[in-house]
């Protein structure tokens, strides 16, 4: 038997040995995608069988709505998410015709929107995040459109690149505008209320911890709404935000002590509805 990826519409042919998926472009299949780990997962295939281990990722690896640990057999018509992106593993018959997608590499880099915007190509390895400001005023009303459409699927693959950029600059140390990180937290999380994944939850709070500082108002409203549709968020990750910013609430302002306050009420949320 020969296995294959639906992916975006497109087969990948899976061949005996391993196929690794992630952001790194040295990956089989290298996905655009901010809740994807440089290298994620490996699918190690063999004549009869695929298995499947996730390589310590940030935000792990799900099969069929369950997040797995370590390797896991998995079967054909599995369906397998990685970050925000799913995968179904499909078996092809020998001798059938080939369906695999006629790109050269399987590298989804960059998308384009069924609305036909295009997103956009950054030349620079250093792209300034000022820049990124303008360019989520241009992304983000796009976006707003096709959410407001129930278009959430179109709405993630717009913003994908970009979000992506402000992750990566906020795990290297980078300074980032505030007026950025609040763009990219209120599109993550309504992400996470449109699509049911936790993932842009967990981005939302990996960002603000990394700024050491409480979301606005706005941006915690919307990350109680998707607490009621999301799956597999990281407790603990929101867990030790809140414990810090608890250790540093003898220096904030009444504001910021009442955005604590519902912080807090979020993690308590969150906790009872895990449990």
């Amino acid at each position: 038997m020969k296995f294959r990826l639906r992916y975006l519409h497109h087969d990948v042919e899976l061949g005996e040995g391993q196929f690794a998926v992630g952001r790194s472009a040295t990956c089989q299949l290298s996905l655009d995608d901010p809740l994807v780990s440089r290298r994620h997962a490996i699918f190690h295939v063999t004549d009869m069988h695929v298995s499947l281990e996730d390589l310590g990722s940030r935000n792990g690896v799900i099969v069929n709505g369950t997040r797995v640990e370590g390797t896991v057999e998995i079967s054909v018509g599995d369906r397998v998410l990685i970050g925000s992106q799913e995968l179904t593993l499909l078996a092809t018959r020998e001798g059938g015709p080939s369906t695999r997608s006629p790109a050269t590499k399987n590298t989804v880099s960059r998308m384009t929107p069924s609305s036909g915007v295009q997103m956009p190509k950054y030349d620079d390895p250093e792209p300034s995040m000022v820049r990124r400001v303008d360019q989520f005023k241009v992304l983000g009303s796009v976006a707003e459109k096709a959410l407001a459409l129930g278009r959430a699927g179109e709405a993630e693959r717009l913003l994908a690149s970009v979000l992506a950029d402000v992750i990566e600059a906020c795990r290297s140390g980078r300074p980032l505008p505030v007026s950025l990180v609040d763009q990219a937290a209120k599109f993550s999380a309504r992400l996470a209320t449109s699509t049911g994944k936790g993932g842009w939850a967990d981005y939302v709070i990996e960002l603000y911890a990394a700024q050491n500082r409480p979301p606005p108002a706005a941006v915690i409203d919307e990350l109680y709404n998707a607490m009621n549709k999301v799956t597999a968020v990281d407790v603990t990750r929101l867990r030790d935000y809140v414990v810090q910013i608890q250790e540093r609430s003898s220096t904030l302002g009444p504001a910021d002590r009442f955005l604590l306050q519902r912080l807090e009420g979020l993690e308590r949320r969150a906790r009872s509805l895990r449990g």
